[in-house]
């Protein structure tokens, strides 16, 4: 009788274990899963190229950097693969524009390319060295600030998405080549912009100076009264603080500005978040076009989770919101590898479809995945 009990005793606990672990890898996160999905979006976007401008526009540059943050985190080497390859067959060069932001942040790809492989005379940043220089330090109309649009591109980086385009990169060639005055640069035009569109009641950026309220009836407006926000365009800013502080030295003397402006976004992301994961493209007014959104999602997810993983954001309040998001990410996948729900080139939140796509989208996807999966080391 005892010996019958014990058994029955034993069942019931291997059976409750086996259901507690169960509930676990339901609340957890597969690993294994999440870097198919990255690959197999690798493999999409590299079989189906697209770009703007040419192969070293800014929509490449923002897709090879989610590529460069994926081999960072699993040391894949399909991901250097695909970056040594663009690189080559870019000859290393940026896009011709030297005093627009968007044109050199291919070259962040080239500097991971750089920072991972020490053969001699393989890497060539030199074409990046020539746009960085004319970037900070050339005469430009922008920086004259004569011209006089509604946009208002009386600064270098007049629109928010800049902030991801160039800081990054100037920061992460400083940490390269061990030159801080590019980093100190980079500080001085990025806080002209944080002036210019950052608006601290929501704690949010304006894309440009036309979404900048004046108070006056010519105010652009969503359908519900309140101000644009634009969710990619704050996607790219906050994901490119993740990036800028990354590589960021710690005793940078102004580093506490950058995780203070890191921290005070992500709280006001974190507020804004739909209960089904996805980030819509208008902020605060979500009913416009009540869908999710991948491009700004991603680029959230991955920041968030990099706040967590670095000690930034605190776990317990943003994890389950990454988590969220991610697997909200994951069904937005074909079963080929690509990734829907992409709004399309803009400057304000329109729509997306299960069926758009673009580079950059993959980008923010392969940007998400990179941090997810650090989250339960």
């Amino acid at each position: 009788m005892k010996n019958q009990a014990l058994k029955i005793l034993t069942l019931c606990v291997l059976v409750g274990s086996a259901m507690s672990l169960k509930l676990y890898a339901q609340k957890g996160l597969n690993h294994s899963e999440i870097e198919a999905k990255m690959i197999k979006a690798l493999e999409w976007q590299e079989a189906h190229p697209i770009f703007a401008l040419a192969p070293t526009d800014w929509t490449e540059g923002a897709y090879y950097i989610g590529v460069s943050r994926a081999h960072k985190t699993t040391q894949d080497m399909m991901y250097m693969a695909a970056l040594k390859n663009q690189a080559y067959w870019n000859n290393w060069q940026t896009y011709s524009r030297l005093h627009h932001a968007d044109d050199v942040a291919i070259s962040y790809s080239y500097i991971y390319i750089g920072m991972n492989d020490k053969r001699p005379g393989f890497v060539n940043l030199e074409p990046t060295k020539k746009f960085l220089d004319a970037h900070l330090h050339e005469d430009d109309e922008w920086k004259a600030g004569t011209d006089k649009s509604a946009s208002g591109k009386t600064i270098l980086w007049w629109w928010c998405d800049a902030l991801f385009m160039a800081p990054p990169v100037l920061n992460l060639y400083a940490k390269h080549t061990n030159q801080p005055k590019y980093r100190d640069e980079m500080h001085k035009y990025y806080m002209e912009t944080y002036n210019q569109l950052y608006d601290k009641e929501e704690r949010l950026f304006a894309r440009d100076m036309r979404f900048v309220w004046k108070g006056t009836e010519k105010d652009l407006k969503e359908p519900n009264d309140k101000k644009i926000f634009w969710s990619r365009g704050n996607g790219w800013v906050l994901g490119g603080l993740a990036l800028l502080l990354d590589d960021m030295p710690n005793d940078y003397k102004h580093r506490t500005f950058y995780e203070n402006l890191f921290k005070d976004m992500a709280s006001r992301i974190l507020e804004l978040q739909p209960k089904d994961g996805l980030w819509r493209t208008s902020l605060l007014s979500p009913e416009t076009y009540d869908h999710g959104e991948v491009s700004g999602s991603g680029f959230y997810t991955f920041a968030l989770a990099w706040g967590v993983n670095n000690g930034l954001l605190d776990r317990n309040k943003y994890e389950p919101a990454v988590k969220k998001a991610w697997k909200a990410l994951a069904d937005c996948q074909h079963e080929d590898g690509r990734v829907g729900w992409v709004q399309n080139i803009g400057a304000s939140p329109e729509p997306a479809s299960a069926d758009s796509w673009q580079n950059f989208g993959t980008g923010a996807f392969l940007m998400a995945g990179s941090e997810v999966l650090k989250l339960e080391e």
